[in-house]
Parts: C-alpha cells; structure tokens; sequence
C-alpha cells in the first residue's frame, strides 16, 4: 500500500523515500482529488472524536442504576431539574414520578451517594458526617 503526505500550507505531497516534495500546480486535478481525500479523513476524524467525548460529557449517575432506561432518567431529571435536586428528594417524591416504583427510587438514591432508612426517607452522607463532626467538636 502506498503512503503519501499532503502538507497543509503549500500543498505539497511527500512521498516515503523521497527527499523532495512533488508540488502539482494549484489547478491541478490531481491535486483537488488528494486533498478532498485529506478533508473527508479529517472530517472523520473529527467527528468520531466529538462523538467520543459527547458520549463522556453526558455519562450520569444514574447511568448504573438498574431497570432505569433512558425514558425514566430523563423524567426524573426533567421533573426534579437537577441530580442535586434529585438528591435531595424522598423516596416519596421520586415515586410520585411516572413509572418509577420504591425500589427503583431507592436504587437512584443510593446511586446518588444518599443513605435510605428503613422508613423510606433519605438522608445524604454529608449531613450525617457534618452531624458526626459537630458532635465530637463538642466533647
């Protein structure tokens, strides 16, 4: 398979081996075809890139959560506005969003770093670690 270079600002096409360029004439057709070539690669390249990191910016907590597809999470988000909203919901809030059940609200909670009591209501590991230091500051 034959390799060539096509260099940017003067065009010109290096070949392996070569110790000199080939320069083709601006109106060259040869020329036109390389570098479509060369744009239609970066091109490519580019998009598969962003797509890439689109996929990355929009990894969510509540991506591991179990039985919550992609329809449920975006309701929750749309209904709560934020994850940090989110976590600062009950058991019984999030249940009173469509399709989502007590267990699948705790399995969000949890997955959001909140501690779920037996009764349902959810209290967030920072609080109960800020109620924890306030209590030894005082000994």
């Amino acid at each position: 398979m034959a390799v060539i270079g096509l260099a940017k600002r003067l065009e010109e096409v290096w070949v392996p081996a070569e110790p000199d360029p080939l320069i083709f004439p601006r109106n060259s057709e040869g020329l036109y075809l390389l570098q479509r070539i060369r744009d239609e690669a970066h091109r490519f390249a580019i998009t598969y890139h962003r797509s890439k990191r689109s996929k990355r910016m929009t990894a969510s907590a509540l991506d591991s959560v179990p039985g919550l597809g992609d329809i449920r999470r975006k309701a929750l988000v749309t209904h709560f506005g934020s994850l940090a909203r989110l976590r600062q919901a009950s058991v019984e809030e999030i249940t009173s969003v469509p399709g989502i059940g007590a267990a699948t609200a705790t399995a969000v909670l949890e997955a959001l770093g909140v501690t779920v009591d037996s009764v349902g209501s959810a209290a967030q590991d920072d609080l109960v670690q800020e109620d924890q230091s306030a209590e030894q500051a005082t000994r």
